[in-house]
């Protein structure tokens, strides 16, 4: 049933993608917002309480709905399944950007290419020359594709597995969504945002290195686990770290290094042992991220066969 409902989804996003809808992301934003100002009085406490009732409420009306559904007909749980999965995981949410970016650096427009990065990461980058364009872009492809994709599928995956419907794919999305929202809140002495980090670092353990394997599977091995073991750390965000590195190794390419965002020098690790971004990397990014994609779903056909045959 994840198998089906994983290629069900990915084939009906290709077909309407999340991007086209952007009232989904305003809800959820609107909702988690509602509890960010009702519960913020700059305590720990407060954050752990306004998290796990944004959080579990949804969970719970869930695994309700797939309950039921489920005591109806198994085929009406796998719709509600492929629903959920499509509302979560959004490859084509990011993919967009990327395409449109690689088109116009393409066609040596850089203001438009720019402009598309700027919207799609929320910085000025109205100082960046093409080169660091193209390795921002691959640097976001990357975390994107994981937060959006792979980290999506294997808490979907798993949750299925023990029968609990397709909640893992909502308390992944919902996880990473509050801690992106709330991260900072801790900068002043006020630390609401302190347990929503926290929650999303344990979510992201297990699918995150996950996620850098394959990449060193599908892409240059050695390389990706020599960057993942020495340089994964000195990134700022550790997390974000391991899959820029990783990517990096896979990819042959050198990531990371100082940008000027938001008119202030931002000074990053070098991450990566191999060439210097240039446009064409672009189409090696992605095609990294398809192969890793399809490695997955492979994997996942072999348990599903495995456990049929069991």
């Amino acid at each position: 049933m994840s198998l089906l409902a994983l290629i069900a989804a990915l084939l009906l996003e290709q077909v309407v993608p999340l991007s086209s809808r952007q009232f989904l992301y305003e809800w959820v934003l609107a909702y988690v917002e509602f509890f960010r100002e009702h519960f913020d009085a700059g305590e720990r406490s407060h954050g752990r309480i306004a998290w796990l009732l944004a959080v579990l409420p949804p969970l719970a009306l869930v695994w309700l709905l797939y309950a039921l559904l489920l005591a109806q007909h198994a085929l009406f749980a796998w719709a509600f399944s492929l629903l959920v999965l499509y509302l979560s995981m959004g490859f084509r949410q990011f993919s967009h950007y990327f395409t449109d970016i690689h088109q116009a650096l393409r066609d040596n427009d850089l203001s438009l290419a720019r402009e598309l990065l700027d919207e799609w990461t929320g910085k000025s980058c109205k100082d960046l020359n093409p080169q660091e364009v193209a390795r921002y872009t691959i640097e976001q492809a990357l975390l994107a594709s994981h937060r959006n994709v792979f980290g999506v599928i294997f808490w979907f995956v798993v949750c299925m597995m023990l029968g609990m419907g397709p909640l893992g794919a909502v308390l992944y999305r919902l996880a990473t969504f509050t801690a992106n929202r709330w991260r900072g809140e801790d900068e002043g002495g006020n630390a609401f945002g302190t347990f929503a980090q926290q929650a999303c670092r344990v979510l992201e353990w297990l699918p995150l290195r996950l996620t850098a394997s394959s990449f060193a599977i599908v892409g240059n091995f050695e390389d990706t686990i020599f960057c993942w073991r020495t340089q994964a750390a000195e990134w700022p965000e550790p997390d974000e770290g391991i899959l820029l590195a990783s990517g990096a190794g896979a990819l042959g390419v050198k990531l990371g290094d100082t940008l000027v965002l938001d008119d202030q020098p931002v000074y990053r690790p070098e991450l990566g042992s191999g060439d210097a971004v240039d446009i064409e990397h672009l189409q090696s990014a992605v095609g990294l991220v398809w192969r890793t994609l399809v490695f997955q779903l492979i994997i996942l056909m072999m348990l599903t066969v495995a456990n049929l045959l069991g």
